[in-house]
C-alpha cells in the first residue's frame, strides 16, 4: 500500500473494510459504531478480496478495526446480524460477506427477513468476473437473454438498496448510498452491494476523504401539529379506544412515553409480536398480545373498540386476525408510524412521526382526558380471567399431567418454567413453529428488550443464529433460545459458531417428533396432519405413518460442542435451567433437551387466521373445515371507511 497527501492506494476489498470501520450512527446525542464487525464464509469469490482485506485489517490493529466472525451457514450469519440490529434498536449492525454463487444466494432468505422486519444489515455477495474474461467460471449462472445478469440480481427485490460495483470508481457512490438507507428508520432493511471477484482485488487510488470518520444521524421526525390535533379529537370522541403497540415502540425507545400516555388516559394496550413488552407485565393497561395469537383480554377489547391507535405497527394479518379482530361497525384507526407507507393502512388517520415524539405530543394534547371507569374496570376483569388461564397452562391440572407419557411435558409448562426461572432482563428468542404463538400469549415480559420473536418472516432456523446475535449485542443478559425440533434441524450448525466465539446461549430444544404448528394447522384445515410427523415410511401402506424416527437431537447438539442436559420431568427441567444459568458466561452454548406432547395446546385466543381450505374435497375432514372457513370469512371486514372527526 502506498499513499500520497490526497490519495491512498487500496484494493476495492480493502477500501470497503476501511470505510465500514469508520462509520458511526448517532441518536439523541449518543454515538456508536454502525458496524460491530463482519460475518462471513470465504470461497473463491471473496477469499482474495474482502477476505484478504479483513486479514490485513486484523493484523494492523488500531482503531480502524472491523472484527471478523466465521459463520457456518450464510443464511444464518444474516440472521445473526439482523438479531443484533434489533437488539440494538437498529442503531448498529454487521456486514456479511459470502462467496460466488451458492454462498451468496444462501443469503437471500436472510435478506428477505431483514427487509420484511425493517432491520438493517449490509450484504456483500461476491460476483463472477466483471471482465468476463474467463467465463463461465465455476458457479456462474449463464442467462442466454442477458449477459449482464448474475445470481446476485435475485437480491434486487429483497433489498431496500442494491448496487453492483463493476469498476472501482463506482464504489464511493455505492457505499454512501448504502449508509443512507441503513440509517434511515423509514427505508432500512437489507442493503446489498454486489462485488465481482476480480473487482474486489483490483487496486485504485482513493481520495483520502472517503475514509474520514462519518456520523449518520438517525432522525426522530416530529408530528405535524394538525395531525396531533385531529388524533386527539378522535380519541376524545371515542368511548372504547385501544392501542396496538408494534415494534416501532421499541425502536423509538418510546416505552416510557407509551406508559405515561396510557396511565393518563386509561386506554388499554394490545401488543404485536414485535411490540411485546411495550408495557411491562401486570401494568393495569397491559392486555398482552392481540390478534390471531392474542390473549382473550386484548382480543375482547379489540373487538369492541371504536378507535384503534396503532403505534409503530404494520398491521400484519396476525395482528388484525386476518381483518376480523376489530368488529365494531364504527371502528376507525389512528396510525402513528415513522413510515408513511404503514401509517396509511386501514384507511387510518396518518400521524407520520417518531413514536416517542408523537406519543408525547398526543399526551399533552389530551391533558385531562381519560376513558370512563367502566372501561378501566372491564380491562381489569378481562385480564384477571386471562391471567388465570395462563397459570393453569403453566401448571396444568392432574387430569392433564396424568395423561402424559412418562418424561413428557406440555409445551406451556416448559415455557412457564423458563419464564419463572429466568431473570427479568434475560432475553427469550424464537421465530417459527407453535412456540411463537404460545410465547406471544403466555410469556410475561419484565424488561423492554427481553422478548425477541422474529415473526415478520417467521423463518425456521433463525433461532440459534438469532440468539447469538442477541448475546453479542447484549453480553450481560442470558439468552434463552426456544426452538422446536423441526426448526432446530434447519440450522443446528451455528452451535459451532457459538462454541468458537464462546458465546453463551441457552437453547431449550423442544422435541415433539414433527412439525407441531403445521400439524395443528393441517388438522384444523381438514388435512389430518399429513406430512408433518417424523415417521418411517410404512412398507405396507407406502405412507409416512410408520414408527417414529430414532432421532437423537441431544447427541447431535453434544457432537457440535454444546453442553447438553436431557430432562424427563418438571423437576429435572427446573434444575437444568438453574444449571444453565450458573454456567460460565464464556462457556459456549448450553442445550436443554425436553420432550413435549404436541396434542396439548396453550389457551385458545378465540381468534382466527385466514388460511384457505380446499373448496372441493373427497375428505369429510376437509369438507367440515371448509364449512368453518366459510363462516369465518363472513366476519372479515375491509376497513376502508375514512377516519374523520365527527365533532365539527
Amino acid at each position: 500500500m502506498t499513499a500520497t497527501a490526497e490519495t491512498v492506494r487500496l484494493t476495492v476489498g480493502q477500501a470497503v473494510v476501511r470505510f465500514l470501520a469508520n462509520q458511526w450512527s448517532e441518536r439523541d446525542g449518543r454515538r456508536q459504531r454502525l458496524f460491530a464487525g463482519c460475518l462471513g464464509i470465504f470461497g473463491h469469490g471473496n477469499v482474495a478480496g474482502v477476505g484478504q482485506a479483513l486479514l490485513q485489517n486484523e493484523l494492523a490493529g488500531g482503531e480502524e478495526r472491523l472484527p471478523y466472525v466465521l459463520a457456518r451457514n450464510e443464511q444464518a450469519m444474516v440472521h445473526t446480524a439482523v438479531a443484533y440490529a434489533r437488539q440494538k434498536d437498529r442503531l448498529q449492525t454487521w456486514a456479511c460477506t459470502a462467496s460466488v454463487g451458492p454462498g451468496s444466494t444462501n443469503m437471500l432468505t436472510g435478506a428477505a427477513l431483514a427487509t420484511v422486519n425493517r432491520l438493517p444489515v449490509l450484504l456483500l455477495p461476491s460476483g463472477t468476473f466483471a471482465t468476463r474474461v474467463a467465463g463461465p467460471v465455476l458457479q456462474e449462472l449463464e442467462a442466454p437473454y442477458a449477459a449482464d445478469v448474475t445470481v446476485n440480481d435475485a437480491f434486487r427485490p429483497l433489498s431496500r438498496f442494491f448496487d453492483r460495483v463493476n469498476r472501482p470508481e463506482q464504489l464511493p457512490t455505492a457505499l454512501l448510498g448504502a449508509m443512507r438507507v441503513l440509517t434511515d428508520p423509514v427505508e432500512t432493511g437489507a442493503v446489498t452491494i454486489a462485488l465481482p471477484q476480480d473487482v474486489q482485488a483490483e487496486a485504485f487510488d482513493w481520495p483520502v476523504e472517503l475514509f474520514a470518520e462519518r456520523v449518520w444521524r438517525v432522525a426522530r421526525p416530529l408530528p405535524e401539529a394538525v395531525d396531533i390535533e385531529e388524533a386527539a379529537a378522535l380519541i376524545r370522541a371515542a368511548r372504547r379506544p385501544i392501542v396496538v403497540a408494534g415494534g416501532g415502540v421499541h425502536y423509538s425507545g418510546a416505552e416510557d412515553a407509551l406508559q405515561a400516555f396510557c396511565e393518563a388516559t386509561g386506554i388499554p394496550v394490545g401488543e404485536t409480536q414485535a411490540g411485546k413488552g411495550a408495557l411491562p407485565h401486570a401494568h393495569p393497561q397491559a392486555m398482552g398480545a392481540v390478534g390471531s395469537t392474542g390473549t382473550t383480554a386484548a382480543n375482547a377489547l379489540a373487538g369492541e373498540a371504536d378507535l384503534v391507535i396503532g403505534v409503530g405497527t404494520r398491521y400484519s394479518d396476525f395482528t388484525t386476525a386476518s381483518h376480523t379482530a376489530f368488529q365494531n361497525p364504527d371502528v376507525r384507526f389512528v396510525n402513528i408510524n415513522v413510515a408513511r407507507f404503514d401509517a396509511g393502512k386501514l384507511a387510518g388517520l396518518s400521524v407520520v412521526a417518531d413514536a416517542r415524539e408523537a406519543l408525547t405530543a398526543l399526551a399533552a394534547a389530551l391533558d385531562g382526558h381519560a376513558v370512563d371507569q367502566a372501561h378501566r374496570g372491564r380491562q381489569a376483569e378481562l385480564w384477571r380471567d386471562w391471567d388465570a388461564r395462563v397459570e393453569a397452562a403453566h401448571n396444568p391440572p392432574a387430569e392433564v399431567t396424568d395423561a402424559l407419557a412418562d418424561g413428557v411435558l406440555t409445551q406451556s409448562t416448559v415455557l412457564g418454567c423458563v419464564n419463572e426461572l429466568s431473570d427479568p432482563r434475560d432475553v427469550v428468542v424464537c421465530a417459527a413453529g407453535s412456540m411463537p404463538g404460545d410465547l406471544h400469549k403466555l410469556w410475561r415480559v419484565r424488561d423492554r428488550k427481553a422478548y425477541h420473536v422474529e415473526y415478520g418472516f417467521s423463518c425456521m432456523g433463525y433461532e440459534i443464529p438469532g440468539g447469538i446475535g442477541v448475546r453479542l449485542a447484549d453480553p450481560d443478559r442470558d439468552v434463552f433460545v426456544m426452538v422446536g425440533d423441526g426448526s432446530y434441524l434447519m440450522m443446528p450448525t451455528e452451535l459451532v459458531t457459538a462454541v468458537q466465539e464462546r458465546v453463551k446461549i441457552i437453547v431449550v430444544l423442544v422435541q415433539n417428533h414433527g412439525f407441531h404448528s403445521i400439524g395443528s394447522l393441517s388438522e384444523s384445515l381438514g388435512s389430518q396432519r399429513f406430512g408433518t410427523r417424523y415417521r418411517y415410511r410404512n412398507e405396507a401402506t407406502g405412507r409416512l405413518d410408520g414408527e417414529r424416527l430414532p432421532i437423537d437431537l441431544a447427541a447431535n447438539a453434544r457432537s457440535l460442542g454444546a453442553t447438553v442436559f436431557e430432562v424427563h420431568s418438571r423437576a429435572e427441567l427446573e434444575q437444568a435451567i438453574k444449571n444453565a444459568k450458573a454456567a460460565p458466561a464464556d462457556g459456549g452454548p448450553v442445550v436443554i433437551h425436553v420432550e413435549t406432547d404436541p396434542t396439548i395446546h396453550a389457551p385458545d385466543s378465540e381468534s382466527w387466521w385466514d388460511v384457505p381450505v380446499s373448496q372441493v374435497s373427497d375428505l369429510d375432514t376437509t369438507q367440515r373445515a371448509h364449512d368453518a372457513y366459510t363462516a369465518h370469512k363472513a366476519t372479515q371486514r375491509p376497513y376502508l371507511a375514512p377516519t374523520e372527526r365527527t365533532d365539527r
